[in-house]
């Protein structure tokens, strides 16, 4: 096929693809035998000429070579050979059981996908419940404040991206990422995350995606095991021999690929015990702001702002702090959603955003975070949890109980200037006036109190008086890593497979599923099946 990449095409441009096409090869219509579209960005720099950027996939009626000539050497055509992944065989080594897989968010859903098409016939333990029974239990969450620490935002079949907007940019470059989209979009994603610059599932749309590939893995094989944490593992000759589950039950095992999530603090500190390698690492914490999601439309769009083929506009900003050398940046961006409740523990308040598939709430929120590092809290490992934690509970206590969680606005936080909410926090089960100073260290806050001033000149009313601040964004990312080799095995635990965020690996759905994917492809290259 030909490629054309830089293609651009107008935003009331309405003519089909296939003559544009043409148009851009010099062919007539009648050549274009079929047009396949790899990419297509948005470039908005220019608010009165807003155009999308494609990438197209062009199967003509004539050989290749006679367009490229024609042409003239084009940069921007050329002959492009579909790429296909090597398969990868069985290895030597025998597994005395089956394999078993950890965790259900992208990484461990993956990872067991990947095993039970192979005829590895995973057994999968998820500590939470499956993702209709967790949807409701998390409705419960939100609606009454009766909080559930088996079942809720972070814990539960689909991982803490089941509740999100489901986004699946990533800058990891893989070249099975297709293979991940396509997975995706047979079990009921829409078709457009194939060539999106930044597709998005949505929360809704996601649930039933978690679901179906849950069903493709047991009808594959594969065994799924709900509430049912892994509390121990047992060691011999550094080697893993077997896994101790909640209700005292004990699996030989040899093989173990451990999707734990970033916020599976009792998991980490077991492993901790137990010896297995690992570090702290850097992550960021901060608060969700809100806006209605008119004035990021505007400030997008321009007066293109409203046009149907645009939807929610989104945003990333970042701040540099010259003088502490920090960083804010904004994270996990949710035009049209909504601030939800996240706490995966008793008497912890924590933030995260949640769009639908429409985006369509009216209010736009994103994570306001600053760069926590290692020497910020402690020479131990863990110290990172404990961090999280203690702001969590400050959290709790300032949003006056329930999981109320502490709010204020853009201009009592910069100069103590009450004003009114610009849009009516959306975080269920509810907001308390609180001094967000009080819930924060002073170096994040007064690194956001720098990045909300920089915000506003790039984004015209970002840092209106009246935007809403909630608190607290903890867990944008694992706050250790479990250290492990190039062939995914932990190193110094042997048959331990290290995956996803919550081993440190990745950060977000795409990356997630990807990293979960590779390593059990390095189990099956390793051993064949039981």
């Amino acid at each position: 096929m030909l490629r054309i990449t830089n293609l651009r095409v107008a935003l009331n441009d309405d003519r089909p693809l296939a003559r544009i096409a043409a148009q851009r090869l010099k062919l007539p219509a009648e050549h274009i035998e079929e047009v396949v579209i790899f990419r297509r960005a948005l470039d908005a720099r220019r608010k009165n000429n807003i155009n999308f950027v494609y990438t197209l996939d062009v199967r003509v009626g004539i050989p290749e070579g006679q367009v490229l000539a024609r042409l003239g050497g084009d940069r921007d055509v050329a002959s492009v050979a579909q790429s296909v992944p090597e398969p990868v065989m069985p290895g030597p080594h025998k597994l005395d059981s089956p394999p078993i897989v950890v965790g259900m968010g992208p990484a461990g859903l993956f990872a067991a996908l990947v095993l039970a098409e192979h005829g590895y016939r995973p057994l999968v333990f998820e500590r939470g419940r499956d993702v209709d029974r967790r949807t409701a239990d998390v409705a419960r969450f939100w609606e009454t404040g009766a909080f559930d620490p088996v079942s809720n935002v972070q814990f539960g079949e689909g991982g803490a991206g089941t509740f999100s907007d489901g986004k699946l940019t990533t800058r990891v470059t893989d070249p099975r990422m297709r293979q991940v989209l396509d997975t995706l979009i047979a079990a009921g994603a829409p078709p457009e995350i194939r060539y999106l610059h930044k597709p998005h599932v949505g929360t809704d749309r996601l649930r039933e995606v978690v679901r179906n590939l849950r069903r493709r893995i047991i009808d594959l094989g594969g065994q799924v095991r709900f509430e049912t944490p892994v509390i121990d593992i047992t060691v011999k000759q550094s080697r893993l021999t077997g896994l101790t589950v909640g209700d005292g039950r004990h699996f030989p095992c040899n093989v173990a690929l451990f999707a734990i999530g970033h916020s599976a603090r009792d998991t980490y500190e077991m492993l901790y015990r137990r010896g297995v390698a690992m570090e702290a690492k850097p992550f960021a914490i901060g608060v969700r702001i809100e806006h209605p999601q008119p004035l990021i439309d505007r400030a997008q769009y321009g007066p293109m702002a409203g046009h149907p083929q645009l939807g929610a506009a989104d945003y990333a900003l970042v701040y540099h702090d010259k003088k502490c050398g920090r960083t804010a940046y904004s994270f996990c961006m949710c035009p049209g959603g909504v601030v939800v409740a996240a706490a995966s523990e008793a008497g912890g308040v924590v933030t995260n955003g949640m769009s639908y598939y429409r985006r369509d709430s009216g209010v736009a929120n994103s994570a306001l975070v600053v760069n926590v590092n290692p020497e910020d809290y402690g020479s131990h490992v863990l110290s990172g949890i404990e961090l999280q934690r203690h702001y969590e509970m400050l959290a709790f206590r300032a949003g006056g109980g329930g999981y109320r969680a502490p709010a204020q606005t853009v201009g009592d936080f910069l100069t103590g200037q009450s004003a009114r909410y610009l849009v009516a926090p959306t975080y269920r089960p509810g907001v308390a006036p609180a001094d967000l100073r009080q819930c924060l260290p002073r170096f994040v806050t007064d690194t956001l109190a720098g990045a909300l001033v920089d915000f506003g000149r790039k984004i015209k009313g970002f840092d209106h008086p009246g935007a809403v601040m909630t608190g607290v964004e903890t867990r944008t990312s694992a706050p250790v890593r479990i250290l492990r080799g190039q062939d995914f095995v932990s190193v110094n635990l042997g048959g331990l497979y290290p995956v996803g965020e919550g081993a440190g690996y990745a950060g977000g759905i795409m990356s997630a599923a990807l990293d979960g994917l590779n390593a059990a492809l390095a189990v099956i290259s390793r051993y064949s099946p039981n």
